[in-house]
């Protein structure tokens, strides 16, 4: 199914023929995650800024956008989900009530806490950038099977699940 080599199995033949003493098979695996890293990272950019959105923006929207009706958290835990510091999560919500994407509410049983909820106009933005986000993504899973993207899937959680424990 490969066609010819692309420019790791390049990288890592020169290696092998410079470093012969070292194994940089685990450069077949990283180094095209770390490209494809970059390239989704260029991609998910050009889908933001299509809807006038910082990535950091996106994140906290989609964050109240998945906590469902009322799309509503408290700042604390928007700053769990986007591990952010709570200095730069205030001036994050700051901007975004600027925006129009969030307003700020006091709690209804503790006024000391903090909710953000997202706004109409929040919520029709990153329902929009999100339909074309996903969309933008299905294209660059396209050279792959069904079966094979679950798989890699697969793979990728298993690498995944220590790192995030």
């Amino acid at each position: 199914m490969l066609q010819g080599q692309d420019e790791v199995d390049r990288i890592v033949a020169a290696w092998g023929r410079e470093r012969p003493d070292l194994d940089p098979r685990p450069l077949h695996v990283f180094s095209r995650v770390s490209r494809l890293s970059r390239r989704l990272d260029l991609a998910r950019r050009r889908v933001f800024i299509d809807h006038a959105l910082e990535g950091w923006e996106f994140d906290v929207l989609s964050a109240l956008r998945r906590a469902g009706e009322p799309y509503e958290l408290t700042a604390g835990r928007l700053l769990n989900e986007t591990l952010v510091s709570s200095g730069t999560m205030t001036n994050r919500i700051d901007r975004m009530v600027a925006h129009g994407y969030v307003v700020r509410a006091v709690g209804t049983t503790d006024r000391r806490v903090v909710l953000v909820r997202l706004t109409p106009r929040g919520k029709e933005t990153v329902d929009a950038a999100m339909a074309d986000l996903l969309h933008s993504e299905q294209e660059l899973l396209s050279e792959l099977e069904p079966a094979e993207a679950e798989q890699l899937t697969s793979l990728l959680r298993r690498l995944l699940l220590p790192l995030d424990s």
